[in-house]
Formats: structure tokens, C-alpha cells, sequence
């Protein structure tokens, strides 16, 4: 099993930066690609941002590319969303999700085993 918690979450101004962490520990791999995934209220969850086990490959959603970054740091177990120039519609729960095994970045909700509880963000206008 492998245990996801996001963190860094909050309410801040349209154009701010926020960066939301995601702390993996239990039987974590290094080569499973990870991904962000958001639900706003009322919608389905939706893909954000993904990277790929080795960090080589990443893929974004077409309403945050150019202003969100995804990393990871596999020393310490963490994945990483970076928002820059937040916009009220990116109010949402943001959750973090981890492959089992496979390294390779996909964008559907059905493609991750892990998922962690969430952290909210919510951008005021």
C-alpha cells in the first residue's frame, strides 16, 4: 500500500503562486508515475498534471499549461504542483494519485491506484 498526503493548499488572490506538496510513504516506487487531479464543486474530478516515473515525461492539461509546473523529488518521496498566475476557476480540491506500477504518465482517473485525501485551494477573484 502506499499512503499519499497533500499539503500547501489555501485561499489566496487571482495571480498569486501557490505550491501543493504530496508526501508518499508505505511501498512507494520511484519509477510509478504520479499525477494531480482537481474537483471543483458540482464537477467530476479532472486531470491537472502528471510526471512520469523517472521524471522525464510530463503532460498538462490544456487549461493550466505554461502557468502550473509538476516535479518530484524521489529522495524524499514527493511530488510537487507548482500554480503560478491563479485564476478563480481553479478553485478546487486538489489530489494527488500514484501508479502501482507503471511508469508511463496517463490522464485518467482509472489509470492511478493511490489517491490522497485532498487539499483545497481556492482562488478569489
Amino acid at each position: 500500500q502506499v499512503q499519499l498526503v497533500e499539503s500547501g493548499g489555501g485561499v489566496v488572490q487571482a495571480g498569486d503562486s501557490l505550491r501543493l506538496s504530496c508526501a508518499a510513504s508505505g511501498r512507494t516506487s520511484s519509477t510509478s508515475a504520479m499525477g494531480w487531479f482537481r474537483q471543483a464543486p458540482g464537477k467530476e474530478r479532472e486531470f491537472v498534471a502528471a510526471i512520469s516515473g523517472i521524471g522525464g515525461s510530463t503532460k498538462f492539461a490544456d487549461s493550466v499549461k505554461g502557468r502550473f509546473t509538476i516535479s518530484r523529488d524521489n529522495a524524499k518521496n514527493t511530488l510537487y504542483l507548482q500554480m503560478n498566475s491563479l485564476k478563480p476557476e481553479d478553485t478546487a480540491v486538489y489530489y494527488c494519485a500514484a501508479r502501482q506500477r507503471f511508469a508511463v504518465v496517463v490522464t485518467t482517473t482509472q489509470g492511478y491506484d493511490y489517491w490522497g485525501q485532498g487539499t483545497q485551494v481556492t482562488v478569489s477573484s
